[in-house]
């Protein structure tokens, strides 16, 4: 589950590679409509194709040099790859990542570099950075 870097909290939403048509379609069967959370919540889940990437390993190309793999990032929020039931390795960034921006309260956004933080820029949205 993604994870807000900042907050620690889940994003309310996964990216699950099911490996053929018919895991896909039991899988569909079984979390959409799901809400028998063991916490309480109101929270329905829905089930959708993601889009544009498909496959584990468009996935993967899409989230090796993001800045949620910079080393910055607690491991705990990096995306993670498992294959039948055990935990597999993710493909290293071919770059150093740029370090992810955080914003405040306020809007004002920050990127962490090397241990100095620095001023980025304003953020209309601080939620989704």
């Amino acid at each position: 589950l993604p994870i807000h870097i900042k907050t620690k909290t889940c994003l309310g939403y996964a990216l699950v590679n099911l490996v053929t048509p018919d895991v896909a379609l039991s899988f569909w069967k079984a979390f959409d409509g799901y809400a028998k959370w063991v916490v309480p919540s109101e929270t329905v889940s829905k089930v959708t194709w993601g889009g544009p990437h498909q496959g584990l390993m468009a996935l993967m190309e899409r989230y090796r040099d993001s800045p949620v793999m910079h080393p910055a990032v607690p491991e705990a929020c990096r995306p993670l790859v498992f294959e039948n039931g055990r935990r597999s390795p993710f493909l290293p960034p071919r770059r150093m990542p740029r370090a992810p921006r955080t914003c405040s309260e306020e809007g004002q956004c920050w990127a962490q570099h090397g241990g100095a933080v620095w001023e980025v820029s304003r953020c209309e949205h601080s939620s989704a950075c």
